[in-house]
């Protein structure tokens, strides 16, 4: 990660809005939160107030000893100079994430956050509209999304105008929001699984010379959990690629 990466950050710094786009989230008093990229401080100041504690890491020296120095009256703070992508997550704690991210390392955030040992019941993050249609599977699911979904839910809460941000980015803006479900819904011992049956399945299609599914298995296992029928538009629901795993294990 480059020491110069606050250059590709777009800073939010209206009180008002980012009120509006905390409000939204469930953070309280009670909760521990980390904050990728301290910037300016504007929404660490009102994260602080937000939350209970708050863990706030700044790669860039300069903006590091800045928000040090505007922040100094924030006692439920923890600033921390240095490399998210390096930093040690909490180990057993409770937390949240809140952030707007710098969006040239969105993909490598993401997985550290989700793929953590202990990761964080909720994340919102601001990012770029196009990389959170990608997550979230819109238009069409990858086995990015479709890894993502096994654990996590996802929603786009708020669509940003480019001028709510300083500098104005080229691109839309919008926060995403990643629930940790309860229960996942493959398990960790068949994930691996489930990513080859998906990656063969994407490149292969679901049933054909090359699928691991004949058409009849397909239909028989979409009618059986009382799910629609595959569209002859190609798109696959989640729920639909869920029970066609399940019918895989079932006949391999």
């Amino acid at each position: 990660m480059s020491k110069k990466i606050s250059i590709s950050q777009n800073f939010l710094t209206n009180k008002k809005l980012i009120g509006r786009i905390i409000n939204l989230s469930s953070i309280t008093k009670q909760d521990t939160v980390v904050e990728i990229g301290t910037g300016k401080g504007h929404l660490t100041q009102i994260l602080c107030k937000k939350c209970g504690f708050l863990y706030s890491i700044e790669i860039d020296q300069r903006l590091y000893e800045q928000a040090r120095e505007k922040l100094s009256g924030c006692q439920n703070l923890k600033l921390i100079h240095g490399d998210f992508l390096k930093y040690r997550l909490p180990a057993k704690k409770k937390y949240k994430v809140f952030a707007n991210i710098p969006y040239s390392i969105t993909t490598q955030i993401i997985h550290k956050l989700t793929d953590a040992s202990n990761p964080p019941c909720d994340i919102w993050l601001v990012v770029e509209k196009g990389a959170a249609k990608r997550f979230t599977g819109v238009p069409g699911e990858s086995i990015q999304s479709l890894s993502l979904k096994t654990g996590w839910d996802m929603e786009i809460l708020y669509h940003f105008r480019r001028s709510d941000f300083h500098p104005m980015p080229s691109v839309d803006s919008v926060l995403l929001h990643l629930s940790k479900k309860v229960k996942p819904d493959i398990e960790k011992r068949e994930f691996r699984e489930f990513q080859r049956f998906v990656t063969h399945s994407l490149k292969y299609g679901l049933y054909g010379k090359k699928s691991l599914l004949t058409k009849r298995q397909v239909h028989t296992a979409l009618k059986r959990e009382k799910l629609p029928p595959l569209s002859p538009s190609g798109e696959i629901l989640y729920i639909q690629w869920l029970c066609l795993f399940r019918c895989y294990q079932r006949v391999k």
